[in-house]
């Protein structure tokens, strides 16, 4: 490798991506043992050998260790010798990757004195279920909390146990509205009543009980806003009741109302301004220091609220979707979009939408009527309501010739689609590893048409991500692997 190659400017982060090379021989593997500016990455390697393993238990570095720890291919006999290690941060990640371990392995942690070991436990569906099952009577509340919320179909004699805690927190985890695992628990019967009378789990029993008027005019006032919203969703709700929840001060509250069958479409119209109305101004964070602490939950939830507005999903619109497509409401349009019974005309309304939300749907409901123009422009103006890495080409991928001329396009987010292409001509391949955009260049540093001078040069990228995706690319050879190693000292 010349010396005249500049050295990497993020030296460490290349290592520890280069620790992860599926090409890195053997030999520069065991290097890596001895490099402390990281996490211990290399240990986490599907093909260590048992020697390596070895080497690296005993080299006793807590980084290399925890990766060891959290690699899913490390075998029986090794993980048994690291449940004895005297790290609670190594036996909880050795707990938390335990996904087939022996049955002894399981008891072992069971009994670890260190809750956060017991708490991956909790929070793991391989662990046999009787040993499981233990957890629910262990001392530690947040222990049995969180069973609560992620073994969601535990047998009934343990919901009843998680049911009946005599912890607020238990409880509360126990009959939710939200679960960490699906499809969601439904208590017994004969316990709803008393959970409808409890304040902690009252808002995850209404969907479960049985709505008379008088239990209905009840939940209606309560104070919690969470209890008012599961009642705005309950299908047996009373249009009196109904009617008192569409002003309700809570926008999530109204966004409930909104979103029901029965709703009469005045009232539906009302809640729809009311809670945009509610919608702080974008600038409203300048001035946050200058609010409370009940305007700034109201300016919160205002914004969650209309947010949800726009990508309600309504189970009842899509099995009936004729009637909503041309919805003022983009989530009954979106509702609408995500049905595969439309006819050409619609589909074709909906793949032309002034939303994106709706757009994409439409062409993941209708692929056979999506052609190549149509997947790229509604990939060219996706626009996610959160911050997602996937996009509409990873469904709907592009041909070959589409790719290429995306390598030379103004918008930068569409250059990043060429490398997708693993014939990728070598001049627009140099091209794209040359862009002033450094998702670009991310995008095209692991391809295996990157000459070595260009894979070279991003080795030594201004970005972080460029540098560390190109140390990541098989076909970096050894010996640049060789010099990246002798730079950092190994």
């Amino acid at each position: 490798m010349p010396d005249t190659t500049p050295p990497p400017v993020h030296l460490d982060e290349v290592v520890e991506a280069l620790a992860s090379n599926p090409a890195l021989p053997p030999a520069l593997v065991r290097r890596l043992f001895g490099h402390r500016n990281g996490f211990g990455a290399v240990a986490k390697r599907p093909d260590l050998t048992d020697e390596m393993i070895a080497e690296i238990i005993a080299i006793d570095d807590h980084w290399l260790t925890h990766s060891l720890a959290l690699n899913r291919h490390l075998p029986h006999t090794f993980r048994t010798a690291l449940a004895e290690h005297p790290d609670p941060g190594i036996r909880t990640a050795l707990a938390a990757r335990a996904d087939d371990a022996p049955r002894e392995l399981f008891e072992r942690f069971l009994g670890d004195g260190d809750p956060k070991v017991r708490l991956s436990l909790a929070q793991s569906p391989y662990v046999p279920a009787d040993l499981r099952a233990r957890l629910a009577t262990d001392p530690d509340p947040e222990i049995r909390a969180t069973l609560a919320q992620w073994w969601t179909q535990a047998p009934e004699s343990v919901r009843r146990l998680l049911l009946t805690d005599s912890e607020d927190s238990v409880r509360a985890a126990a009959c939710a509205t939200y679960f960490r695992a699906l499809p969601h628990p439904v208590p017994p019967a004969d316990l709803l009543p008393t959970l409808l009378a409890d304040p902690v789990t009252r808002a995850g029993a209404v969907r479960h009980c049985t709505l008379d008027a008088d239990t209905a005019g009840r939940l209606a006032l309560d104070p919690d806003d969470e209890v008012r919203k599961e009642l705005a969703e309950h299908p047996d709700l009373p249009p009196p009741q109904r009617d008192l929840l569409a002003e309700d001060p809570a926008p999530r509250v109204m966004l409930h109302v909104f979103a029901r069958q029965d709703t009469p479409e005045s009232t539906r119209a009302a809640i729809h301004a009311r809670i945009l109305s509610c919608v702080p101004p974008t600038d409203w964070l300048d001035d946050v220091q200058d609010l409370d602490d009940a305007a700034l939950e109201r300016q919160i939830m205002g914004e969650l609220a209309a947010a949800e507005l726009r990508r309600l999903s309504l189970p009842w619109v899509t099995a009936d979707p004729l009637p909503y497509a041309d919805s003022p409401y983009v989530c009954f349009r979106l509702s609408a979009a995500m049905s595969d019974r439309l006819p050409a005309p619609v589909v074709a309304r909906l793949l032309d939408d002034e939303e994106s939300s709706v757009r994409t749907a439409m062409a993941l409901h209708a692929r056979d009527q999506v052609d190549d123009a149509t997947a790229e422009r509604i990939d060219r103006s996706h626009r996610p309501h959160k911050r997602s890495r996937w996009r509409p080409a990873d469904d709907l991928p592009l041909p070959v010739d589409v790719l290429r001329r995306l390598a030379t396009d103004p918008d930068p987010r569409m250059r990043r689609l060429a490398p997708r292409d693993p014939d990728l001509p070598v001049e627009l391949v140099r091209a794209l590893a040359a862009d002033t955009d450094g998702s670009v260049r991310r995008s095209i540093a692991t391809h295996p048409r990157l000459p070595v001078e260009e894979l070279t040069r991003l080795l030594a990228d201004p970005s972080e991500h460029v540098a560390t995706a190109a140390a990541g690319n098989a076909h970096l050879p050894h010996g640049h692997m060789h010099r990246i190693l002798t730079l950092a000292g190994l």
